[in-house]
């Protein structure tokens, strides 16, 4: 029986046209980046040219277009286009805000509250041993735990490391040690019941502000129900946010290796930026 290791059918490559909706401002970011990184590098010559390689790799990113795809539509290999994402995704993330600096833009800026969320970003099944650690039993899915800081207008500020899915959103908040560093500017944080206990600090000015939870089968009384309800309308913004950060379809599930995870999201979050300040 003979093996068959060609494609079936015609051996004629299709190629179609996809709209990209990114602006010409964001692409021409990218290609300026990656031409940037090549005179330091030293690079000696790339099958494309930088703003091809830009288009490609936000293809990839905003569509969450396969790379076996992009690469037979501009006659490369697949591991070359691999090689071009990783390669914009690094140098996005380098130029990611840092939590401190963050935080000390938004009392420079006169500002005292932010708003405290996060999100799972669903990943692929792992095998093995693996597999356990990234299960969120609250999202009954496997993926990583993200921590997001927002102004009062839902414009993202920081996006932390990735987690385990496993791990809950007080743990995560505890590595980065948010109360800490919120208390050191003398800033406040508004966050939902997710977040219920993480600032055991003074009571009476609290770092993290939350809502009520219902304990022991007991209801809320009126008062505390009024309050949730104002928390609920003050942390609205943080949602949009997160909604256009993940107009970028990669998120949908993302495929990569998780090491690449952190990079990826504060990488996108750059992107975002200059997306919704044009």
């Amino acid at each position: 029986m003979k093996t068959r290791t060609s494609p079936t059918g015609d051996t004629v490559s299709l190629v179609y046209s996809v709209r990209l909706p990114l602006s010409s401002r964001t692409v021409n970011y990218v290609a300026g980046l990656i031409r940037a990184h090549r005179k330091t590098i030293r690079s000696r010559w790339r099958k494309l040219d930088a703003g091809r390689i830009a288009v490609i790799a936000l293809a990839h990113l905003r569509n969450d277009e396969r790379l076996a795809d992009l690469a037979g539509g501009n006659a490369v290999s697949a591991s070359t286009v691999r090689r071009w994402v990783l390669e914009v995704i690094d140098l996005l993330a380098a130029r990611s805000p840092r939590l401190d600096r963050a935080l000390a833009k938004v009392a420079k800026d006169s500002g005292c509250v932010v708003l405290l969320d996060g999100t799972l970003i669903r990943t692929r099944r792992r095998t093995g041993r693996a597999n356990r650690k990234n299960y969120s039993g609250k999202h009954k899915a496997h993926g990583l735990l993200f921590l997001a800081l927002t102004d009062a207008k839902g414009r993202l500020l920081w996006i932390s490391s990735a987690r385990r899915g496993a791990c809950s959103e007080i743990t995560a908040a505890r590595y980065e040690k948010l109360c800490a560093r919120l208390r050191e500017l003398r800033l406040g944080a508004v966050a939902d019941l997710g977040f219920v206990g993480l600032d055991d600090g003074d009571q009476e000015q609290p770092a993290v502000i939350t809502g009520f939870k219902a304990s022991g089968g007991k209801r809320l009384s009126s008062p505390k129900k009024v309050v949730n309800r104002l928390v609920s309308s003050l942390r609205a913004p943080v949602e949009h946010g997160f909604a256009n950060l993940k107009t970028f379809r990669i998120l949908t599930k993302v495929r990569m290796h998780p090491r690449h995870a952190t990079a990826l999201v504060r990488a996108l979050l750059v992107l975002t930026h200059h997306q919704v300040a044009r």
